[in-house]
């Protein structure tokens, strides 16, 4: 009995291996290569799956998700024979799981192969200065053909990124030197800008004020001319209104002269022919007043020296 049972035991453990390798469980976003004596048979999709155990073995399991692989830095020599170090990051998709499997011994291996003497043919046609300036147009020529090269892989690349890209330690000694002074050399162009529309901004403000300042004098002398004759007007016509007679006329003349011959400047005044008129009615006025106190005094007449003043 003792065999039969051993038997039994190995039977059922068979059993168990058999089920266990008939039934295979593929996660999601995951395919399976399937071979039969060493041939491909089928490709296994998500999922529960049945296989023929001790006929069908697994040979590879792939994930389908979308991968991202960062190469380490590749010296590259640059058109000017320059080294410049690039550091890349590659985001690939297998799409064809059979392909990737019997297609290529390794794709991760091939596509850094593939984009270092890809990366060396792009950069080595461009000089330092386009090739820091020129990230987008590396990235869509390296992915140009990444992406032709990986479709017979079962591989699409999605994306190619340069991560840096390092020029030699002189290199960058001498392009910050030359940024500090193109920054030094804005920022003198622009202090001298703003100097020269400072100084533009003065002189036209200058120049306004100026004209402002001149039209507003001559408003104010056309205003005060303009009240000087509006006051000889009032004047003119309330001396014609009053009717005033000739003795009147000459004692305002009289008054007037002293103010006519106020100051350094009068060296020669002119005296009026009406004045000699204004003179003899003014001297006859005052001969009848005269002659009216000599009436009243008449011992002092002939004893009193009268003299006329004479005028030039």
């Amino acid at each position: 009995m003792e065999p039969v049972i051993i038997v039994l035991i190995i039977l059922v453990v068979l059993v168990f291996i058999a089920l266990i390798k008939t039934i295979q469980v593929i996660p999601q976003a995951s395919a399976a290569i399937v071979e039969r004596f060493g041939r491909y048979t089928r490709t296994l999709n998500a999922g529960l799956n049945i296989v023929v155990p001790f006929i069908d073995t697994i040979r590879n399991r792939i994930d389908l998700r979308e991968q991202v692989v960062p190469f380490p830095p590749q010296p590259v020599i640059t058109q000017d024979n320059l080294v410049v170090n690039i550091d890349t990051v590659i985001y690939y998709q297998v799409t064809d799981a059979r392909a990737a499997t019997y297609e290529v011994a390794s794709y991760i291996q091939a596509i850094e192969q593939l984009t270092v003497t890809t990366l060396r043919n792009i950069i080595g046609g461009m000089d330092l200065e386009r090739t820091l300036t020129s990230r987008e147009e590396i990235n869509a020529a390296l992915r140009g053909v990444l992406d032709e090269a990986t479709g017979k892989w079962g591989i699409r690349v999605n994306r190619v990124e340069l991560k840096a890209i390092e020029p030699p330690t002189s290199i960058q000694d001498s392009m910050e030197k030359q940024m500090r002074a193109d920054r030094d050399k804005r920022a003198a162009i622009l202090t001298a800008e703003g100097t020269r529309q400072a100084a533009i901004l003065t002189a036209e403000g200058e120049k306004q004020s100026q004209i402002l300042r001149a039209e507003g004098e001559a408003k104010a002398a056309a205003l005060r001319a303009e009240g000087e004759a509006q006051a000889v007007r009032t004047v003119f016509e309330a001396i014609h209104a009053g009717d005033p007679d000739q003795k009147l006329l000459s004692y305002q003349y009289l008054q007037m002269l002293p103010k006519i011959a106020e100051g350094d400047a009068n060296k020669l005044w002119i005296v009026p022919s009406e004045i000699g008129d204004a003179l003899k009615g003014l001297s006859g006025a005052m001969g009848n007043f005269g002659g009216m106190g000599g009436g009243s005094n008449g011992g002092n007449t002939g004893s009193e020296r009268r003299e006329t003043p004479k005028i030039d």
